[in-house]
C-alpha cells in the first residue's frame, strides 16, 4: 500500500488516460474497465504507484486505458512479468489483467506459481468462455460441446472452474463477481487490492460478438435472486427471492442446493472464508457444473500466509549482509565452467 497522508485526493479523471477504449459495443469490458476507475479514488492508491500488466487478448488493453503505469506483455506471461515487479518493487500495488484464454492455456503455469508462492499481486481474470480477440474459438473455460470455428462439431475438452484451480493453487484470496454489477465488482475488487498476497477474482465478462449471453442465464436483473448465491462471512449460505434456498454439505463433503423449510436454517453452511483448509470453499466452487445453475458469487476464500516478496527481499538482506555485494561475473564463471576451444 501507498502512504497516501499527504497526497491529494482523486477522482475518475485522474485514473482515466487520454486513449479512447476499443472494444466491440456493448462488451462487458467497459462495465470493468468503468468500476475500476470509480472504485480507486476512494482507495489507499495512487497512479504514480499503481501498475497495471496485461498478456493478449481483448482484456489486455486495460492498461492503455487507466492512467498508471502499465505493461501489455506477451500472451499468458502476465502473471510471470508481475512476479518480477511485485518481487523487485514490493512498495508498488500491482494489478494483472488477463483473460480465460490467456490465463488458463498458455499462461496457466504462470498464474498458478504466482498463486502457490503467494506474491503480491490482485488478479483480474476476464471469462467470457471464448478467445475474442481471435474471433470466436474455444478457450478453457468454453463448456462440453461448444461449437466455434476451431471446434465446429462441438468441443470434447473438459472446462476449468478458475475458481477451483485457484483453491487447488492455494492462492490466499479467491473470488468471483460478474460485469452485469458494478457495485459487487467494486467491492470485490476493493477486498482484493487490500488483500496481502495473492488475490484472484473471476469475473464473468460477457462478449456479445463471439458468446453473447453465455452468462445471462445467472446475471440478468430477473435471474439473480434465484441463480447467483451471494457467499457472506460468519452467515449461513441462503438465497432465492425470500431466501427459500439454502446451501448443505451431505455425507461425501459436496455441497448441496436444498429448500431451507425441508432441512432448517441449522443444517446449511455457515461460511467461514477466512477457513484455512480450502476444502469448504472448494466444494463451493464445484456447487455449478456451469453458469446455467446457481452459481455462488462473492469471497470464497481469504487466510493469511507469509508473503513471497517480503522472505525473498529478506534473504537478499541477508545474503549482502553476510557475503557482501555480488558480482554477476563471478556468478557467470563460477563452477562447474568450461571453454570451448
Amino acid at each position: 500500500m501507498t502512504d497516501t497522508a499527504q497526497a491529494p485526493e482523486t477522482t475518475k479523471a485522474d485514473w482515466t488516460s487520454d486513449q479512447e477504449p476499443r472494444w466491440c459495443p456493448g462488451c462487458g469490458d467497459y462495465s470493468i474497465l468503468t468500476a475500476m476507475q470509480l472504485m480507486l479514488p476512494d482507495m489507499d492508491s495512487r497512479p504514480e504507484s499503481t501498475v497495471f500488466i496485461s498478456g493478449i487478448g481483448c482484456a489486455a488493453r486495460f492498461p492503455y486505458y487507466m492512467n498508471t503505469y502499465g505493461m501489455h506483455s506477451i500472451h499468458g506471461r502476465a502473471p510471470a512479468v508481475a512476479s518480477g515487479l511485485a518481487i523487485a518493487r514490493p512498495e508498488l500495488d500491482v494489478w494483472v489483467i488477463g483473460g480465460d484464454g490467456d490465463m488458463l492455456s498458455i499462461g496457466g503455469n504462470h498464474l498458478i506459481h504466482a498463486m502457490r508462492r503467494n506474491i503480491n499481486m490482485t488478479i483480474l481474470l476476464f471469462n467470457n468462455q471464448i478467445y475474442g480477440l481471435t474471433k470466436g474459438q474455444y478457450s478453457p473455460t468454453s463448456e462440453v460441446g461448444k461449437v466455434t470455428k476451431s471446434t465446429p462439431m462441438g468441443s470434447v475438452d473438459q472446462p476449468f472452474n478458475a475458481v477451483s484451480v485457484a483453491l487447488g493453487a492455494e492462492a490466499t484470496f479467491v473470488a468471483r463477481t460478474h460485469d452485469m454489477d458494478r457495485k459487487h465488482m467494486q467491492e470485490t475488487f476493493r477486498r482484493a487490492h487490500e488483500h496481502r498476497g495473492s488475490a484472484l477474482v473471476e469475473i464473468f465478462q460477457n462478449c456479445n460478438v463471439f458468446n453473447d449471453g453465455a452468462f445471462a442465464a445467472i446475471t440478468k436483473k430477473d435471474k439473480r435472486d434465484s441463480m447467483l448465491i451471494q457467499l457472506n462471512h460468519g452467515e449461513p449460505i441462503r438465497f432465492g427471492a425470500d431466501n427459500e434456498f439454502g446451501v448443505t454439505s451431505n455425507s461425501q463433503g459436496n455441497a448441496e442446493i436444498v429448500k431451507v423449510s425441508d432441512v432448517g436454517e441449522a443444517a446449511l453452511i455457515v461460511h467461514d472464508e477466512n477457513s484455512e483448509n480450502p476444502s469448504s470453499a472448494f466444494a463451493l466452487s464445484r456447487l455449478a457444473s456451469g453458469p446455467y445453475e446457481p452459481t455462488p458469487v462473492g469471497v470464497f476464500r481469504q487466510v493469511q500466509r507469509p508473503e513471497y516478496s517480503s522472505a525473498a527481499n529478506q534473504q537478499i538482506e541477508v545474503a549482502k549482509s553476510q557475503q557482501g555485494p555480488g558480482e554477476i561475473i563471478d556468478l557467470l564463471t563460477s563452477q562447474p565452467t568450461w571453454e570451448v576451444t
